[in-house]
């Protein structure tokens, strides 16, 4: 790999950036002064720049607990997006969203520039369950676990999988319910529209997890990389 790619794709800065390093000779190849951006890195090679090592890493993954307000999207010209949470040397390229939280909905979400891997955790078939957290204007019953239990075809035909659902609490008076969903799906609006086609309304609505990936502590608007052993068990 040419070396002005090699340090674009770590972050180091843009290819032009790059190219001011390597003629401000910062630019370091096992000890070597970079002479042309053309030059070839390997695995195996020290990179330097400065008193920094370089040490290339091909995918990056990254778990951050949304906040409300924010767009689960790459870009956007008039609001912030998760990508905006992240701090600058982090932002690296095709890093995305795994799926999208709706701009009020709050929780785990996954960023990675692992595209194949970002397919995978979505693709209905690969049975990945995700675990949401749910205030409900409404009071939901066992009539309501029945009908996600056995799967629900929506007003405009779409066919949703089984999901399943458990009561927290229920507040006759006041009309409402706290409630937990497992889905292994993630179509548009889809608990929204799940609670919708009851006769109900979602209020605030946090993932909880998504597979073997949970959020632990981390505060509301953090990320953090994730360990070795969480990239083995989401592979």
């Amino acid at each position: 790999m040419r070396i002005d790619k090699y340090l674009a794709n770590m972050n180091v800065g843009s290819r032009k950036d790059v190219h001011k390093l390597i003629k401000q000779g910062i630019v370091m190849i096992n000890g070597e002064a970079v002479k042309t951006p053309k030059q070839k890195v390997v695995d195996t090679d020290e990179v330097m720049v400065g008193d920094k090592k370089i040490t290339y890493q091909k995918y990056h993954y990254f778990l951050l607990n949304k906040p409300k307000g924010v767009l689960s999207a790459t870009e956007d010209r008039s609001q912030r997006t998760v990508i905006n949470l992240l701090k600058s040397e982090d932002r690296y390229q095709n890093l995305a969203p795994v799926g999208r939280l709706d701009k009020d909905t709050t929780g785990l979400l996954l960023l990675t520039n692992n595209g194949q891997l970002n397919h995978e955790l979505l693709a209905p078939n690969k049975h990945v369950d995700k675990i949401y957290r749910a205030k409900i204007a409404g009071v939901a019953n066992e009539e309501t676990i029945k009908t996600f239990a056995k799967g629900m075809i929506l007003g405009d035909g779409t066919q949703l999988k089984p999901a399943e659902l458990k009561i927290l609490n229920q507040n006759k008076d006041e009309d409402s319910s706290e409630i937990e969903i497992k889905i292994q799906e993630g179509k548009y609006h889809q608990i929204k529209r799940m609670f919708g086609a009851c006769g109900m309304k979602v209020v605030e609505l946090h993932r909880l997890s998504m597979g073997n990936l949970t959020l632990g502590n981390l505060p509301i608007g953090n990320y953090r990389e994730l360990s070795e052993e969480e990239i083995k068990t989401i592979k």
